[in-house]
């Protein structure tokens, strides 16, 4: 019998477990505990880490998990190796479900850097008015580069002072639209956005604004993965756990 453990945290992990509820699919959906006030799913959920690779394996065991989906964010990138060892280890058949990048098109004034630390290099020296659009965990490496006024949109409120001397916090969870993000960037006056090339329509606005307005973008590449079978759509994932989606079965 199927019993399949989704690593969650991202739009797409929240469509397909409506659709595992749909269908009837035992199956539970795990949080990394990132976020104060998660979205609420229609599976039995958990949020917390496993404990590595190591605490992943033990409860695929002790769950009898006999399929995982990594449905995380492209930049989760310990989490996914960690679900790779342990369902490499434990035998269990493991599918990432993971959004396509985005590519630059006509218009578009991207720089790509591989990380973080090559996108505070990056910045001018001179200073500007940037969006961080980078979540809350690498906020501190911009530091170095103290000279900048910097936007951030975080999901929750910052729990204390922010890291940066001169920042400013829009709270506002996605998706997002592009007329929307193009007031956004009018309004703060944004001369660069730094963003992590995360995929996926819910937050490719602010870059759709950008070509428009004509802001540059430092883009953050993801970072390496393990080989890993990848499923583009929920059909594709469903597929692999031995459902046929067009029967319901």
């Amino acid at each position: 019998m199927t019993r399949v453990l989704l690593l969650g945290g991202t739009t797409e992990a929240s469509q397909l477990a409506r659709r595992l509820s749909a269908l009837g699919i035992d199956a539970v959906f795990s949080y990394a505990g990132r976020t104060d006030a998660p979205v609420a799913q229609p599976l039995p959920t958990r949020i917390g880490g496993f404990g590595g690779a190591e605490g992943l394996g033990r409860y695929l065991k002790d769950e009898s998990i006999t399929h995982v989906v990594d449905a995380t964010h492209p930049f989760a990138a310990q989490m996914s190796r960690n679900a790779v060892a342990a369902c490499g280890s434990a035998g269990i058949p493991y599918c990432a479900y993971e959004r396509a990048p985005w590519v630059a098109g006509a218009g578009d004034r991207w720089t790509h850097v591989p990380d973080i630390a090559a996108a505070v290099v990056a910045l001018p020296d001179v200073p500007v008015r940037i969006f961080l659009a980078i979540g809350k965990q690498n906020l501190r490496d911009f530091a170095a580069k103290a000279q900048h006024h910097y936007l951030l949109r975080l999901v929750d409120p910052p729990e204390g002072p922010l890291p940066l001397p001169d920042a400013a916090a829009v709270i506002a969870r996605g998706p997002f639209d592009e007329a929307g993000d193009r007031v956004l960037l009018k309004n703060h006056r944004i001369d660069l956005i730094v963003a992590k090339n995360a995929g996926g329509t819910g937050a490719r606005a602010k870059l759709d604004a950008a070509r428009d307005l004509g802001v540059p973008v430092i883009l953050v590449d993801r970072p390496g993965l393990p080989p890993r079978r990848i499923a583009d759509s929920i059909d594709k994932v469903l597929a692999f756990l031995g459902h046929r989606a067009d029967l319901g079965v």
